[in-house]
């Protein structure tokens, strides 16, 4: 068997790399600038390595509506989340329709790639907030990103130079696409499961992924190294706990360790068919989704990110999702279950959510490890103390 094809048909790769890279770079020092937010210049990585194909660039208007709208770009391409760049009125008046524009990532003043500019559209910021993430509140870390960044969207196709410092960073971690590609290949999986992941791996997360490698050839943890919110654990902390828990308790030749440099949107039901949408590119048949996926405070249901796929059509994506109800330990199942396992009550289950675990360490209190294997617990510790 073969693994799933791309999104769209073919993996699109925009990085411009070697000879072709450098000249194109020295062209665009001498073009007009436009700055970028972190999730812009994390989404721009992400098209640079193929992971959203078969997007060729940032959004225009047509497309940016039908995805906002019904989760479509115009020629019917499933897509749940505009990918866009924005900017000010004003810095919009200063741009013609026809030019090229230099992108540079506003943090590091890295010179990321350019675009030529084929639209620039004034958006409704409320509209955008309310049907992609299904709340207005400006509390909710996804729609104050909208509100804060800039009224106008430009759009056009795009060439990137740079995956920023995320190569250097993470090595053999870091992977594209074609990369994980080929190593499913080698490896002999057509069916592979893709674990996503923004915190460090406790016994629930363990336990789904175990289910997955039961029912597939091999999995992928995938965790997100992109800006998370205040309070998330850093990206080289948790980089520590994967290597440990993977080393001591998960078969080797069954489990792929790879990041990936997107920005976390918290966007629930809609972000988990982006995350299925890039692990399909990926080469992965599968993601598994548990309670809460991508989601943040009471935003969404528990399992909205999983009622959102009855909802797309049959033949839309190749890749499925892999539903995994509410895990824990039950003491008197003495072992891990879930709701649809265990027959015992709450007060039999140890259940701790990312809040109280971050209450817990934060105060130095002993973690049951029930909840999570000893040796992850102990570099989360380290943490917490030197902070």
């Amino acid at each position: 068997m073969e693994l799933v094809k791309p999104h769209g048909g073919q993996l699109i790769p925009l990085l411009i790399e070697g000879k072709d890279g450098e000249e194109q770079q020295q062209k665009a020092a001498s073009l007009p600038v436009v700055r970028l937010t972190s999730r812009e210049t994390s989404d721009l990585i992400m098209l640079a390595v193929g992971a959203f194909s078969p997007l060729p660039g940032f959004m225009g208007r047509d497309d940016y509506t039908g995805v906002v709208d019904n989760m479509r770009m115009t020629d019917g391409t499933l897509w749940p989340i505009p990918i866009t760049l924005a900017v000010t009125s004003g810095q919009a008046a200063g741009l013609s329709v026809g030019i090229e524009v230099a992108l540079v990532d506003d943090e590091s003043g890295t010179m990321m790639g350019s675009m030529r500019i084929e639209e620039k559209y004034p958006y409704d910021k409320k509209k955008e907030a309310r049907l992609v993430f299904r709340s207005e509140d400006e509390a909710h870390p996804g729609v104050a990103k909208i509100y804060e960044q800039g009224d106008t969207y430009l759009a056009g196709p795009v060439k990137v130079f740079s995956e920023g410092p995320y190569p250097e960073l993470y090595g053999d971690y870091y992977g594209r696409p074609a990369e994980t590609r080929r190593i499913f290949a080698e490896r002999g999986w057509s069916t592979v499961s893709a674990f996503q992941t923004r915190n460090p791996i406790h016994r629930s997360h363990e336990y789904c992924t175990k289910i997955a490698l039961e029912v597939s050839d091999g999995i992928l943890i995938h965790p997100l190294v992109g800006k998370l919110k205040e309070g998330d654990i850093p990206a080289d902390v948790r980089m520590k706990s994967y290597e440990v828990l993977l080393d001591m308790y998960y078969p080797k030749d069954r489990v792929l360790l790879k990041v990936y440099p997107m920005e976390m949107r918290y966007g629930g039901p809609r972000e988990a068919v982006l995350h299925a949408i890039f692990r399909q590119n990926y080469g992965c048949s599968h993601l598994i989704i548990g309670r809460d996926h991508a989601g943040v405070g009471n935003y969404y249901g528990p399992f909205d990110a999983q009622q959102i796929f009855h909802e797309i059509g049959e033949n839309e994506l190749q890749i499925k999702p892999l539903n995994i109800d509410w895990t824990f330990w039950c003491h008197k199942c003495d072992g891990m279950a879930s709701m649809k396992t265990c027959p015992h009550s709450k007060d039999d289950r140890v259940l701790i959510s990312g809040t109280k675990l971050r209450d817990m360490l934060e105060k130095g209190e002993q973690v049951p490890k029930e909840f999570s294997r000893p040796e992850v617990i102990e570099i989360l510790m380290e943490y917490y103390r030197n902070l």
